[in-house]
């Protein structure tokens, strides 16, 4: 008998490719983890410490739509690789990183810049500007045993058939394997947790309507239609 006050929510999940669901236990997004995305924002590209942020389980979102959100006027289109965790621990390796990785998709990191720049100025934290309802679509995933582990390949993002990012997955500042033993100094990591990677040059706007096309070398294209 179930000791709950009131029913719990379902258990947020994305589809694997293949048949099944990974159930989403934690996001963790890196900031400016590509040097020409890191001027673009304004920032020195020398290889600082890594810094990250959090989105929440449920604003990963499989459905190919990405609702326009509230209080904004200004929401970018972030292309990433996202990494899946089949499980964890403290203080992992950097050589020992990747057995702990179920798979990759390609995701993207829907950001109001507007409200982000706002908690910049003022030294806020950025969860208006990117933990908000279903602002992190991600396209399926595929297990590391299928498509092995990309350190290197195209990733690019077209808008109504115009490229607007393109970059290749080795010109990540910080590695898959450094992001996941750096994140274990700091957070027990575990199974169901997910890692967005970073994104390339050419962030920018999006309108209702328009339809963005994600493609990561290796994996199966992702479109989104914003709605």
């Amino acid at each position: 008998m179930s000791n709950f006050v009131m029913a719990p929510p379902e258990p947020v999940s994305i589809p694997v490719a293949g048949g099944g669901r990974f159930p989403v236990r934690r996001v963790y997004c890196i900031g400016r983890n590509y040097a020409a995305h890191a001027v673009e924002m304004g920032h020195d590209p020398d290889r600082e410490p890594p810094f990250f942020f959090q989105k929440n389980p449920d604003n990963l979102d499989a459905s190919g739509e990405f609702p326009y959100p509230p209080k904004t006027s200004d929401v970018h289109h972030e292309a990433e690789l996202a990494v899946a965790l089949k499980s964890g621990g403290t203080n992992i390796s950097v050589p020992d990183a990747l057995g702990h990785v179920f798979g990759y998709a390609p995701a993207l990191d829907m950001t109001r810049r507007d409200l982000q720049g706002e908690a910049k100025k003022m030294g806020r934290p950025w969860e208006i500007g990117k933990a908000f309802e279903r602002s992190a679509p991600i396209g399926l995933l595929e297990p590391a045993s299928s498509v092995g582990h990309p350190d290197s390949g195209r990733i690019e993002l077209k808008v109504n058939g115009a490229l607007r990012q393109q970059g290749d997955l080795n010109r990540m500042i910080w590695k898959v394997p450094e992001m996941i033993a750096y994140l274990s100094d700091y957070f027990t990591l575990a199974a169901g947790d997910v890692i967005l990677s970073g994104t390339p040059a050419g962030v920018g706007p999006v309108e209702r309507g328009d339809v963005m096309d994600l493609t990561i070398e290796g994996l199966a294209a992702f479109r989104v239609v914003v709605v």
